[in-house]
C-alpha cells in the first residue's frame, strides 16, 4: 500500500511540474529532462509513465481540471446550457487551465495520438453528456421535434473555441446568451402547431 501510495505520489508531482514548467516557459520548450530535474526524479521513472512529453503533457492537463462540466436537468434547457457553457467559459478564462488547454490543443493538431486521447478523455464525454441533455429537453418537448441535436451541439461549441483559439476574445455571460438566444430562437417548438 505505501509502494501505491508513493507511486501515486510521485506521479502526482511529474504531473504537477510538468504543469508548473509549461506555463513559465511555454508547451513548445517544455521537456522531460526539465520534469525529471524539478520534480527530483530520474527520466527514466517518467518514461515508464510516459511515453512522451506530449502525452505527459496530456494527463497533466486534463487531470488539473477542477470544474464539473456535467449538465444538470433542472427542466429548462436554456438555463441548465447557460449554467455549464458559464463554467466552461469561466475554466478557460483563468490561468493555469485556459492556456495549458489551449497549448493542449495546438499540440492535437499536429500529433495524431494526442488528437485521439483528447477526443476520447475530454471532448467525447462532454459531447456525450451535452447531447444527452439535448435529448432529454427535446423528449420533455422543451424542443422541436425537429430539433438537430448533433449541429446545435456544433452551434453551441463552435464560437467557444472560436473566440478560445482564434479571436481570443472573453466568453462573456453576455455572449452565452446572446448565443443561446439565436440557437434557440431559431430551434424552439411552434407554439402553435
Amino acid at each position: 500500500m505505501n509502494a501505491r501510495r508513493r507511486s501515486d505520489d510521485r506521479t502526482e508531482t511529474i504531473m504537477q511540474t510538468a504543469l508548473d514548467l509549461a506555463r513559465e516557459v511555454g508547451y513548445a520548450k517544455l521537456s522531460m529532462e526539465a520534469v525529471a530535474a524539478r520534480a527530483g526524479v530520474g527520466k527514466d521513472t517518467i518514461y515508464r509513465r510516459w511515453p512522451s512529453k506530449a502525452q505527459l503533457f496530456l494527463d497533466a492537463v486534463l487531470g488539473s481540471r477542477t470544474t464539473d462540466l456535467e449538465h444538470p436537468d433542472t427542466g429548462d434547457i436554456v438555463a441548465d446550457l447557460r449554467e455549464v457553457m458559464t463554467r466552461v467559459a469561466d475554466l478557460l478564462a483563468r490561468p493555469p487551465w485556459g492556456p495549458l488547454y489551449q497549448d493542449l490543443i495546438g499540440e492535437a493538431q499536429h500529433n495524431p495520438e494526442v488528437a485521439a486521447a483528447l477526443n476520447r478523455r475530454f471532448i467525447q464525454p462532454q459531447t456525450a453528456d451535452t447531447l444527452a441533455r439535448l435529448e432529454r429537453a427535446k423528449a420533455q418537448g422543451q424542443l422541436a421535434p425537429d430539433f438537430d441535436l448533433d449541429l446545435a451541439f456544433e452551434i453551441l461549441s463552435g464560437p467557444l473555441y472560436f473566440r478560445l483559439l482564434i479571436t481570443q476574445q472573453p466568453i462573456t455571460p453576455a455572449y452565452i446568451d446572446r448565443l443561446l438566444h439565436t440557437l434557440f430562437a431559431g430551434m424552439a417548438p411552434d407554439p402553435h402547431p
